[in-house]
């Protein structure tokens, strides 16, 4: 195990432009943690993997892994192991030599690398296959001998690429079983990249949120904390549209009362004025805004917590037996409801739905979060 800290780390492909690809990237990564990087497509989170690996160069900052600055250090003297999205076998190798494959590079003794091998079959319930070759087995286990590949290595941080994204939705769900049991069991330190923030919710300890820079921006780096503390507390609009699925509704509005710093009432563009529990006590009445409310916490009309109201024509309602998603439209902006499965509604309907005040976020015209002074407490509609 091993700590990362990043300090201040940039990255540009073409000085010539002055345009970043990562900018003041600041985290410090603990030993044993688990934590992965998200963030839509362009945002730089594999260019960061890659810069840790150092398979990229860093620009400019300063990268250490256990105690150790490595920002000149080729990727062999890191002691670091990657999972890269392809599994990347030798075809013509059994299993056993896959995984065996590095370590004869590297001279280490037949009984060692046999050790190792043993080992980290026996942690991914690769036994029994170590004599096949990698056409003959499934995706699913092609990915764990990538794995195990990785671990005989015996590296002081683990870095995985997007490594489920290639697999079908059901062995992805196993796979990430998987991985949270290989952790748990080694108990190093893993940095994980993924697009798929259902994957970085259940996998994490702690959650890195990036986004493709802007220009004049300071940093990409969005907010780094664990999944609870960025789905619960986003510190903007761009986090709180991310981490959540179905993603969190937004509806544009201005501030109409403001009572101290508990709470606020917003005018929404329909009209509607809805009571939020934020601390809105440095803005003004009149201020523009737009309110947030994730489609789970939303509730009917007669529930003791709907504190405001809505309404909106419904476009779909899916019924899927456990649970039931409306999706309707509110003041031609899209609008999505998680309610319990015997939930009467029907294309068509003009449709009304009770929103708690403890249930609602508030983000100002820098997209930049509003304190809550409430924690979410009331049920999804029934």
């Amino acid at each position: 195990m091993a700590e990362v800290v990043l300090e201040s780390v940039r990255k540009n492909y073409d000085p010539a432009v002055h345009q970043d690809t990562l900018r003041d990237i600041n985290l410090h990564i603990k030993e044993g943690e688990f934590v992965v990087f998200v963030g839509p497509s362009g945002c730089g989170k594999s260019t960061l993997l890659r810069m840790i690996a150092g398979l990229e160069d860093i620009t400019s900052g300063e990268l250490t892994i256990g105690g150790r600055v490595v920002n000149d250090v080729p990727p062999v003297e890191r002691n670091v192991g990657m999972v890269f999205q392809s599994y990347a076998l030798y075809p013509h190798m059994d299993l056993y030599e896959n995984m065996a494959f590095g370590l004869k590079l590297k001279k280490v003794d037949k009984a060692e690398i046999k050790k190792r091998v043993d080992a980290a079959s026996e942690i991914l319930g690769l036994t029994p296959l170590l004599d096949r070759k990698p056409k003959a087995l499934s995706g699913g286990q092609r990915q764990r001998v990538a794995i195990g590949r990785c671990i005989v290595q015996q590296p002081a941080v683990f870095l995985f690429d997007e490594p489920l994204s290639n697999l079908d939705a059901a062995l992805r769900v196993k796979m990430r079983i998987e991985i949270a049991k290989l952790h748990k069991e080694l108990q190093s330190t893993i940095i994980y990249v993924t697009h798929d923030q259902v994957e970085a919710m259940t996998l994490a300890d702690k959650i890195v949120v990036l986004s493709p820079l802007k220009k004049g921006a300071e940093t990409n780096l969005e907010q780094f904390g664990s999944p609870l503390e960025l789905y619960h507390n986003p510190a903007n609009k761009f986090v709180a549209g991310f981490i959540g699925s179905p993603k969190m509704n937004f509806l544009k509005g201005e501030i109409a009362e403001i009572n101290g710093e508990t709470s606020c009432k917003v005018k929404l563009s329909t009209g509607d004025v809805v009571t939020a529990s934020v601390d809105a006590s440095s803005a003004q009445v009149g201020d523009q805004v737009e309110l947030g409310v994730r489609p789970e916490h939303l509730v009917t009309m007669d529930h003791p917590h709907a504190d405001s109201s809505i309404s909106g024509e419904v476009m779909v309602a899916e019924h899927l037996g456990a649970e039931s998603f409306i999706y309707m439209t509110v003041d031609g902006q899209d609008f999505t409801v998680k309610a319990e499965a015997e939930v009467d509604v029907h294309a068509g309907q003009t449709y009304a739905i009770g929103i708690p005040a403890d249930a609602c976020y508030l983000f100002n015209t820098k997209e930049q979060a509003f304190k809550r002074t409430a924690k979410y407490t009331t049920t999804k509609v029934s």
